[in-house]
């Protein structure tokens, strides 16, 4: 299958492009280099480029693809709190733009990179959303996730079949690695601080998933017939990695030696709260088959930050701070604040870890 993978520069798409060419997929790749001006691990094999703002993307670009997964997107809420109107402009209606022109470009498939932070608020009392639950997001972020899937829904017929992926979470080693989720981030506390800093009061659930199992779950659906994903939106998951955000850094904490954690915040509880059911992967994709449980990929991610000597100027930078690589873009002035490059050749120099 010839697949085009938007987005393929970050921190998901560095780890699902090689794993496509290994099952022999011809991948393609459209970014526009936000972030691909630093290599914390040394990247795989790299795969076709195409350096295009999803803004300014044509049909011609995606003509003679099977297949477009998307993952090109602003992409965690302090992004959002950025500009929400430039959240919705990228990731509602550059989504939208990107699906109406695969189907105008004959593409037989799109997999949409999608959240389950849609369902923001909705599993306060602690009960598992399963697809079928009302969204209730809470960010810029989560809204534009809700908009886009309904949109790129309608534009589902016999000839374009797009699916929808609500990825928990993510974590996880990445070239492109970033320290502003979660799991990632605490470990990065616990290795350069010897704490875990807790924002809120710990209660708020959270699930999550390593992009290893994110990057299985989008191989999975390119795998199967295409009937068996049509139209379709699966929370990619596993039930066992629902947790609270205490229980989190309490598995963080077994792993990295010698960590304490303390509440940083106001103690208040976070209105993020969501535990999801995976059922429906599990049972209508076995295709798609979990290699990583949360105390896995903490050793995974303990492992590389102590072998790479992360200390707390790295883990608070630029270049493992999704935010701070955009507001540094825009005060050197090779971004405007609509995050369109200024200059030709604007990206800063590659960097390694």
């Amino acid at each position: 299958m010839k697949v085009l993978v938007t987005g393929h520069q970050g921190y998901i798409g560095s780890v699902l492009c090689p794993l496509l060419l290994e099952q022999g997929h011809h991948v393609a790749g459209l970014d526009i280099g936000f972030f691909s001006d630093y290599d914390f691990l040394p990247p795989a094999e790299g795969c076709e480029s195409l350096a295009v703002d999803v803004r300014d993307l044509e049909a011609s670009h995606l003509e003679g693809f099977d297949a477009v997964v998307h993952l090109a997107a602003l992409s965690n809420d302090p992004m959002g709190q950025l500009d929400p109107a430039l959240t919705d402009d990228i990731n509602h209606n550059g989504s939208v733009r990107v699906a109406e022109l695969a189907r105008e470009a004959g593409v037989g498939r799109f997999v949409f990179s999608s959240s389950c932070s849609m369902y923001g608020a909705g599993s306060a009392a602690g009960e598992a959303l399963d697809e079928s639950a009302p969204f209730s997001p809470v960010s810029a972020y989560a809204v534009s996730k809700v908009d886009a899937e309904r949109r790129i829904s309608a534009l589902a017929d016999e000839d374009f079949s797009p699916t929808f992926m609500r990825n928990a979470t993510a974590y996880g080693v990445s070239p492109r690695m970033r320290t502003d989720l979660v799991v990632n981030n605490f470990v990065g506390w616990a290795v350069t601080t010897g704490e875990i800093r807790i924002m809120s009061d710990g209660t708020p659930w959270r699930p999550v998933v390593h992009i290893g199992d994110i990057s299985g779950a989008i191989a999975a659906v390119l795998s199967v017939e295409r009937e068996r994903v049509h139209n379709r939106a699966f929370n990619v998951g596993r039930d066992e990695d629902n947790y609270q955000v205490r229980d989190i850094a309490g598995v963080v904490a077994a792993v990295v030696p010698g960590v304490e954690i303390v509440y940083a915040g106001t103690g208040e509880p976070d209105k993020r709260s969501y535990r999801v059911d995976f059922g429906k992967i599990r049972r209508d994709l076995p295709e798609f088959v979990p290699r990583w449980n949360l105390e896995g990929g903490v050793r995974e991610i303990h492992e590389i930050f102590s072998k790479v000597r992360l200390d707390s100027e790295l883990f608070e930078s630029r270049h493992l701070v999704r935010l701070r690589q955009l507001e540094y873009l825009m005060e050197t002035e090779r971004l405007d604040p609509q995050l369109r490059w200024l200059r030709p050749g604007a990206p800063p120099s590659r960097q390694r870890a």
